[in-house]
């Protein structure tokens, strides 16, 4: 059984911005409750939600936001389900390129929450209110990354 590796590290005083699609709302509500308790945990300011339509318009969303320079990280929220058609391999596959592309472009650290699931019974298995939710460890992964940022900004 996989664990959660994650360490407790204090994100006071971060401000993140979660971009979550609404398709497929019942898992990305659920992807992004894992994300806020994380985040709760973690002391984290309270983060603000921003919706996009689908997975495939987060890079957007995201980049307009990390131009902004107000949060010093963004948790991106989607869940991808595999269906009749190859559509699910182009939306995953612009998803993750898009958000890696504006996160390296824009020097922001984004954290990868979208699902790419092969049924609704695996993403719903991610998405709920347990150790195994993905949106959690996407927010704890984000906490993490800003910490490590922070110091080698103080160190270089």
């Amino acid at each position: 059984m996989k664990t959660n590796t994650f360490q407790k590290i204090n994100g006071k005083g971060f401000k993140i911005a979660i971009v979550q699609a609404r398709f497929n709302r019942e898992i990305t509500d659920g992807l992004s409750g894992g994300a806020l308790k994380a985040l709760k945990e973690a002391d984290a300011a309270n983060p603000e939600i921003f919706l996009a339509p689908g997975a495939f318009e987060i890079p957007l969303i995201c980049q307009k936001l990390a131009k902004t320079e107000k949060f010093g990280g963004i948790i991106a929220i989607g869940a991808v389900i595999k269906g009749e058609t190859a559509h699910f391999d182009y939306v995953a596959k612009a998803a993750a390129d898009g958000i890696l592309k504006v996160m390296l472009e824009c020097g922001i650290p984004i954290a990868f929450g979208v699902l790419a699931a092969y049924d609704l019974e695996q993403a719903k298995a991610r998405a709920q209110d347990d150790k195994n939710n993905k949106g959690y460890e996407a927010a704890l992964a984000l906490v993490e990354t800003i910490k490590v940022i922070n110091e080698l900004n103080e160190n270089f």
